[in-house]
């Protein structure tokens, strides 16, 4: 059994597999007379390949039972997928450079105010989060084309829970 540890999700460590979305550091227009602020360039949205589209979707997620088996991962060979939490939760990010290498596996802690854009053809796991009913806007591609990859692991795999409140 292999147990992955859990490291805090920053954009240096984040940045072979794609970017994290945050405002963190940034500094925003000030728009609407001055009621609102505006951060712009906070994500690089890849869907052109094969005449895709942007799509955007709102998406519900279900926390997993303790301890969080990692037997699934997946990769979109023709787009870019965003993933920004709404509930203000944190959740888990779990990616790898190669399936069947499982050094080559990272997890990450985000917070409710981060989310991630996996690069195309980045092997992530699908949505983690750590609370029910946790909403994510999700930014990604439509349009024809094979755009989901799916390897199903051999060996076990866990995360390491314990690690995340480090």
């Amino acid at each position: 059994m292999t147990t992955l540890p859990i490291e805090p999700l920053t954009r240096p460590a984040f940045a072979p597999f794609g970017e994290v979305v945050e405002t963190e550091g940034l500094t925003p227009l000030s728009i609407n007379q001055g009621y609102a602020a505006r951060y712009n360039g906070l994500a690089n949205i890849d869907v052109g390949a094969e005449g895709g589209h942007i799509n955007i979707s709102w998406f519900v997620a279900s926390a997993r039972p303790a301890p969080i088996a990692i037997r699934l991962m997946e990769r979109h060979p023709l787009g870019s997928q965003l993933f920004m939490p709404l509930s203000g939760g944190n959740w888990l990010v779990v990616v790898c450079t190669d399936p069947r290498t499982p050094s080559s596996y990272r997890a990450f802690a985000a917070n409710g105010k981060q989310g991630v854009n996996y690069a195309r053809n980045c092997w992530h796991h699908p949505l983690l989060v750590l609370e029910d009913a946790s909403s994510f806007l999700v930014v990604d591609r439509k349009g024809g084309g094979d755009n989901l990859e799916e390897y199903r692991l051999d060996e076990n795999m866990q995360l390491d829970l314990g690690s995340a409140a480090s």
